[in-house]
């Protein structure tokens, strides 16, 4: 049976750089958010950055080691979250007031973490071989 074809090499390689970046940058940012501004009123968008952190740090491991499932779920729902806290960031701006990586789609990072999980689903299926269905 053929091998399939490894996620972190060619341009797997520059994927997990920038996702192992959106991991450091979102869960640094998360840490220092949670530890020094901590209120009752921004407590959603630093928990929201935590999150987005696991997932990316997740995401990052998966594609590393080609762990295609894991992958599959982290980018899903990486996917799933920044178009839900996209929408709701910009629907109701008084729950955010404070950045996310995810809070309209990303603009604070020039729109990348919504370009990248359709990136990284992109790569999964380029990858996936001829024995995937």
């Amino acid at each position: 049976m053929p091998d399939r074809p490894d996620t972190s090499h060619g341009f797997g390689r520059v994927l997990v750089a920038v996702y192992a970046i959106f991991a450091l940058a979102a869960s640094a940012r998360s840490i220092v958010q949670l530890i020094t501004e901590v209120e009752s009123d921004t407590v959603v968008p630093y928990v929201l950055s935590a999150f987005a952190g696991v997932v990316y740090v997740l995401a990052t491991y998966a594609l590393a080691v080609n762990r295609r499932r894991l992958a599959l779920v982290t980018i899903g729902i990486e996917l799933v979250g920044v178009i839900t806290v996209g929408i709701v960031s910009l629907v109701d701006e008084e729950l955010f007031p404070d950045q996310t990586v995810w809070s309209d789609f990303g603009r604070g990072y020039l729109f990348i973490p919504l370009v990248l999980p359709f990136v990284g689903l992109w790569w999964l299926r380029r990858t996936s071989g001829p024995e995937q269905e």
